[in-house]
Parts: C-alpha cells; structure tokens; sequence
C-alpha cells in the first residue's frame, strides 16, 4: 500500500532483500525494500533459516509486506525428486493463496508443472539455473517465466547486453555472500558430507581450509562477500528489473542495514561512499568486499574469511528496533455540542469514518483546534503519521481528552483494518494437471566422457556407445575413435562466436553427438544438427524435468549425480545415470590452480586440493582457464549390475579425467566381469 515516489533519469530497478525470519522480513520492509524473497516449508535453497512454514505464518507475511507496499517472491528453488511433485505443486498453491507475487523456481520440470496448474502466478528463474546468457531468456519466457536470475560471476558489460538480448526481465544479485562455484553446479556439500547445496543444506565447505603445498592451512575457495554499491548509477544504467541482496540466513540488523544504505544509494542515485562501505562491512564481512567478477579482477584478492574482528564489529550495529517507518495520512474531525465527533482518516484511496462521543456545551475552558490536532497527531505506535489534522469546531465545547484518544485509536484501527482487507488475495484453485512421463524405457548403451585423448583407448571405442572429448580438444586435433563432444558448462556471451566456430568444426568432422549441461545454450546451437544430450548438470531429479527437456530437443539426459538407485528407480528408467567416475564437485569461475600447486601442476594435470583431513581433490582445467574440482573417490558400480538393473539404470555414464590409459581399461575390464574395484569408491 505504502510507495514513496522515488526519481531518476529512468525508473529505479526494484530493491529485492532477503527474509529469512519474521523479523528479518520486518527489517527489510522498514529498510525500504520494494520486495522480499522467503521461504515456506520445503522446497527453497535456505532451509535451515527460520523461513515461514505454516500457511498462517506465511500469509501473515504477505500480509504485512503488502500492507507496506511490498512485494513478496517465495522460493520454490530446489531440485525436486519424483515423489515430491505434488507436495511442491502443494506448496506452490499454498504460496498463490496468500498472495505471494511470484514464485522462485529452479527446476524446469516444477515450472512446467507450475505453469499450467497455476497460470496466473508469474515464475522467476532461479540463479541456481546457472544462467549466463541473455538470450536464455527466450526459452524461459516459452516456458512461463517472466524473470531471470542472472548468474553472479557475469562482470558489468555481459550483465547490460543481457539485459538488451533478453524478452524477460534480468535480476542481478548486488550484495552478500558469493558461492565459489557456479550456482546450480556445486555438489561438494552432497557428495562429500550428504547435504544438497541443491536441497537447500549446504554445510560449506568452501569456507574450510586446505593445505599448501607447505602443509599450512589456506583458504583457495572462502570467497569475500560481493558488493556492487560503488556502482548504483551504472547498474541503474544498464536496465537491471531488480537488485538482489542475499542473507536469508543473517540477522535482522544486517538485512535493515543493508537494505537502509541500498535504498539511500538507489534514491539518490549515486554510489556508496567510504563511510557507507564501512557500514556495510559491519553489518557483515569477510576481510571486507570484492567486486571480483563484476569488474574482471579474478585473482587471489577475492578470496577472504569471516575473522574475530569481522564478528565483533557485527555485533556492534544497532540493533533492530521493529518498523520504524510511517505511512503519511490524512485526518479531518468535526467536534459539536451534543452530536458525535467525527473524523476521517484517509491514506491514498482508503477512507475510514469514525464517531466518537458527544462534546458538551463549555462551561468554562472551551477546548481548542490546536489541543484537537495535538491529540488527534499522537499516533504513536500505529503504522500512521499526520502532519497537522484539520479540525472544525462548531462553537465552544469542552471534551474529554480520554474521549478524543478513543476517538484516533477507532480510526487508526479501521483503516489499518480497511488497508488490509484490501489486499487480502482472492481464493486461488489449482488446475487439476496430469504429470507427464517420457514414452518408455531408455535403450541400454554405455557412454563415456575422456578429459584427455589419451584416455580413449582401443578397448574404450569397443565398450562404449558414444565416447566425448572435450569440444575444444577435438576442434583442434583429430581423434578417429571419438563420436561425440562435451559443450563447455559455462558460456559467456562474448564466448558465443568461438564457440561457434568450434562446433563447425567438429559438425565437419562428422561428430553428431554433443552433450549439454546447460539450457541456456540452447539458443546459441540453432542452425546445427547435433543430437542433443543432456549432462547431469541439468539436475534432472524427476520424469516432469525429463519430459521439459526433451521439449527442449534433447534426446535423452544423465540424472542427477546426488540421486540413489533408490531415486533413480523412480523414474523408471526414463533418464541416464552416472555409474563410474569422480564427478566434478565445482565448476569455479576464477583459477585456483595457481594458487594451489602451480600452473605446471595444471598443465600436466598434477593438480589437487588438499583437505584439513589429508584428502586429496583433483583440480582440472576447464574451458576458459576455470577448474573442476573433482571428488576425491570416484563413483564405482562395477560389483553391483544387479542393483543397477532393479533400478533400471539402463543407460549408464563413465567419466574418466585423471585415469591413466591403462587404469581406463582397468576400469572396463572390472565393469565387464562384475568385480569390484581394487581402490575405494562412492556409491550411488
């Protein structure tokens, strides 16, 4: 209800803050947010905040930010399994009858889903999407979305040409902590201590040390936070709909903090200061701030760790004090002998009309217009302000002071009442929809991805149906046993053209398999024949996700790396699944090679990150001078085809990236005669 108008050289993108807790939803609407994101009961990337799981509490939450004039996106963020579809759909439906304005969604399954079961409900595309490119923002506006969430490692320029390339809106986080790995690509937490970054339990472990090659402890993964508020008037410039700030998981003080300063900067359209950046790293800080990715500075300067300072000056910002803040109203009363006062109250086009008690004739000290307006103004803890209320006295009276409180109160308390019960939401009836599965069951075929040529070896041409290489490799060099490349995880639109002639070129060479770990690359392989395979990092989770992508023109896809066979049995043998390999845990934006062993180690593919425990991490190098960050066990099913079949795993992957020749027809062999392997291994 409540808007103050706020001016610039064109409209000001929306403030989006986090709203973790009833309280730190309480601290961004006071701060000046125009919208909050939170969670409900499940399906969102904080679980572990204090969130709003209960219909009451949540509605009670829309409520109240829509009282303010603030928006509210719940998060529906997650990867979600088979199984848990309908509670999604449940939840989804839950969030629309309290009003939530959109809905934040991470899975293309769950969207599809959402979309024809809830129409009318506006999707926002997760930055757990990966989502790099501007005109990814066409197949999500055919999906049902209406936003994006751009990913945080984008610097200024491709932020700006994504907002020109995209049909749908761009929001762009600004502020808090950074993941050190592509959002939606992390899968450390999971695969190495059993919690789902992609659940919504991440444990962090990129904020724990690791050792150099000395044997002393570092941090090579332990980001600063971001912070972009030097830079309000070219974000402003460069069309962003919306500026996110994370910290659904911090205190009030740092959300009503934060949210004050960005409201102050984005008003006034100017960048932060000294003193307001000094503000800022109070309310929160890792060793202070990096602007990193956003101005191309990708060196050890954006690594930082949470020290004791860092903490007690937290615990010195002012504490949060509630919702300060007052909506400008208007009052008018009328006081004559022997009838009802009246008085209006007026707050944009909501009116309230109150009577009091009847004044009496004065007897000796008639009350005055000026002792009216002073009571009438005292509206204290109300959500209310009056400059000066208009009063009209008809004669001398004389009334109780206690009389004109009883009167302000009433209509204070009616047109709160009255503001509310007009934003209160219409009923919203979820369409009844069935949920789609794929048509039968995959064929059996084994595949393969070989980070090196080296690795494709004779007995490998033999065991695998489809063998990838990486596409740079193969753009640049013959390798007759490999039938099929792997498109690079992450793509930046100035990549596009590179890529491009990349893939003409191994188009030429006949190679017509190419594996996809991304839909926002779908656009820029129009005009190729390729058939389209989808990587695992797609997190396809269930047959709703399956069906979605293949409307997307892929013909099959790899599920899941955190799926059981238990999961991956109920999708019914509809998806691919990674049966052999050290799947990558992060795909990292800057290098941490360097750091950690060296740019020789890189090269020859020597190198590793080093836990507090002594486990050894295999970093390689990706396309661009990224890393993968590999798991330090590798995958291994060799010994249990039989629990592969009961889960109908039909289709299966290998990986191989730091196997010698020889150890990848070790691995075959093993896989051939259903014996275990001689090392440990993950199960699936």
């Amino acid at each position: 209800m409540y808007n103050s108008k706020r001016l610039h050289s064109r409209s000001l993108p929306e403030l989006l803050c986090p709203a973790g807790s009833p309280d730190a939803l309480r601290a961004a609407i006071d701060g000046g947010a125009d919208a909050v994101y939170l969670g409900g009961g499940s399906f969102h990337a904080r679980m572990n905040a204090d969130n709003f799981g209960t219909p009451r509490s949540l509605a009670d939450a829309v409520s109240l930010a829509h009282f303010w004039g603030v928006k509210v996106y719940v998060t529906l963020n997650t990867m979600v399994y088979d199984r848990e579809l309908e509670a999604a759909l449940a939840q989804a439906e839950q969030a629309a009858n309290a009003g939530a304005d959109a809905l934040i969604v991470a899975d293309v399954g769950l969207a599809a889903l959402l979309h024809r079961a809830l129409p009318e409900l506006p999707l926002h595309a997760s930055t757990q999407m990966s989502i790099h490119r501007g005109d990814a923002g066409r197949l999500l506006a055919d999906a049902g979305f209406s936003r994006m969430v751009v990913a945080r490692e984008l610097p200024a320029d491709q932020i700006a040409q994504a907002v020109k390339e995209s049909p749908i809106e761009v929001e762009a986080f600004v502020h808090g902590a950074l993941c050190v790995s592509q959002s939606g690509q992390c899968l450390f937490s999971s695969l190495v201590g059993g919690r789902s970054g992609n659940r919504g339990q991440c444990a962090q472990p990129c904020r724990l040390p690791f050792k150099d090659g000395k044997g002393k402890d570092f941090y090579p993964l332990s980001l600063k936070d971001l912070s972009l508020a030097r830079y309000v008037p070219e974000i402003i410039e460069s069309g962003v709909a919306s500026l996110k700030i994370e910290g659904r998981m911090k205190s009030p003080e740092y959300v009503h903090t934060v949210t004050r300063i960005w409201r102050a900067l984005l008003d006034a359209g100017k960048g932060a200061d000294e003193q307001q950046m000094a503000e800022l790293g109070k309310a929160f800080s890792r060793g202070g701030f990096t602007d990193g990715y956003y101005r191309r500075r990708k060196g050890e300067g954006m690594l930082g760790v949470r020290s004791a300072e860092d903490k007690v000056a937290s615990g010195e910002i002012q504490k949060f004090r509630g919702i300060q803040r007052k909506i400008p109203i208007e009052m008018s009363a009328c006081l004559q002998a022997d009838q009802p006062m009246t008085l209006t109250a007026r707050a944009g086009e909501h009116i309230v009309c109150v009577q009091g008690a009847c004044p009496e004739a004065a007897h000796t000290r008639p009350v005055t217009a000026e002792q009216v307006q002073a009571s009438l103004a005292k509206l204290g803890a109300t959500p209310f302000v009056a400059d000066t209320p208009a009063v009209q006295i008809e004669g001398e009276v004389m009334v109780a002071a206690s009389a004109l409180n009883a009167l302000r109160r009433e209509a204070a308390e009616g047109l709160e009442r009255v503001i509310t019960e007009s934003l209160a939401p219409a009923p919203v009836v979820r369409r009844e929809i069935e949920k789609p599965r794929p048509e039968g069951v995959r064929d059996r075929i084994r595949t393969a991805r070989f980070l090196y040529a080296h690795q494709l070896t004779e007995s490998a041409a033999a065991y695998f149906d489809i063998r990838y290489l990486p596409l740079e490799l193969i753009a640049n060099r013959d390798v007759p046993l490999c039938n099929g490349v792997l498109l690079p995880p992450v793509i930046f639109p100035e990549d596009t053209d590179k890529i491009r002639e990349m893939l003409g070129v191994v188009a030429a060479k006949g190679i017509r398999h190419l594996m996809v770990g991304n839909i926002g690359h779908l656009e820029m392989l129009k005009g190729f024949d390729f058939v389209l395979h989808g990587d695992y990092r797609l997190n396809a989770a269930n047959n709703a996700t399956v069906c979605e992508l293949e409307r997307y023109g892929f013909a099959d896809v790899i599920a899941s790396a955190e799926m059981s066979v238990a999961q991956l049995r109920d999708l019914g043998g509809n998806t691919a699944a990674i049966v052999y390999g050290r799947v990558p845990l992060m795909t990292l934006e800057r290098c941490v090679n360097k750091q950690a062993a060296g740019c020789a180690a890189c090269t020859a593919g020597k190198a590793q990150l080093i836990d507090r425990k002594g486990v050894k991490f295999p970093v390689v190098r990706e396309y661009g001078h990224r890393n993968l960050v590999l798991n330090s066990l590798p995958t291994g099913m060799s010994d249990k085809q039989s629990a592969l079949t009961a889960g109908g795993i039909v289709a299966q992957h290998y990986m191989f990236t730091v196997e010698s020749a020889a150890e990848v027809d070790r691995v075959i062999s093993a896989y051939q005669k259903g014996t275990a392997l001689p090392y440990p291994v993950r199960r699936i």
